[in-house]
């Protein structure tokens, strides 16, 4: 059985190891490889810097227990304009980051963490939602999908860095998916 709720400063170890072993899996064929496996080797700095992103509470994230351990999270807050990353949009609501550890996923923690952080903005007073994924990650892009959310045409690129200093590009995309005033889902 999947619990969703929000998320402790405790809940560090368990955030930053779900992230690593999500991207390990789900970039395996987008992102360079050497990116991939670094992410171990900084595992206690990852672990480090979700602690303080979760203490400070700038954006809110809420986690997904299975059997008391942590099987994913989600982080969601207002929009971040690339334009005025300092002025968030408060009627728009954004999904910054959404992972579920692969031996969890199909259970339902996904959907579950999806429809709290989307009633979270909507009960905050959003009238939309938005999030970005890697154009290449087909299996989110489905899921988002299916969630009801539609890309949008806007593009982005997220860059990641190699160990030898070189700068990889990657191409994003952006989802979106307004709420109606009732609180439904107004393209579902």
């Amino acid at each position: 059985m999947v619990t969703v709720r929000p998320a402790r400063v405790t809940d560090a170890e368990g955030v930053a190891r779900v992230q690593a072993r999500t991207w390990q899996d789900a970039y395996a064929q987008i992102m360079p490889a050497d990116v991939l496996e670094r992410l171990d080797r900084q595992i206690d700095a990852r672990i480090g810097r979700v602690r303080q992103y979760l203490s400070e509470g700038r954006y809110q994230t809420l986690v997904a227990e299975v059997r008391s351990a942590v099987a994913g999270f989600v982080t969601y807050g207002a929009y971040r304009d690339n334009d005025r990353p300092d002025q968030p949009d408060p009627a728009v609501g954004e999904v910054l980051a959404i992972y579920v550890d692969p031996r969890r996923q199909g259970m339902g923690a996904g959907r579950s963490l999806m429809d709290a952080a989307v009633g979270a903005l909507r009960a905050s007073g959003a009238t939309e939602v938005r999030l970005w994924v890697l154009e290449e990650n087909a299996p989110s892009r489905r899921f988002y999908e299916r969630y009801g959310l539609a890309p949008d045409g806007a593009r982005h690129t997220f860059q990641v860095t190699r160990d030898d200093g070189t700068v990889v590009d990657l191409p994003e995309v952006r989802y979106t998916m307004a709420l109606d005033h009732d609180g439904r889902l107004a393209n579902a």
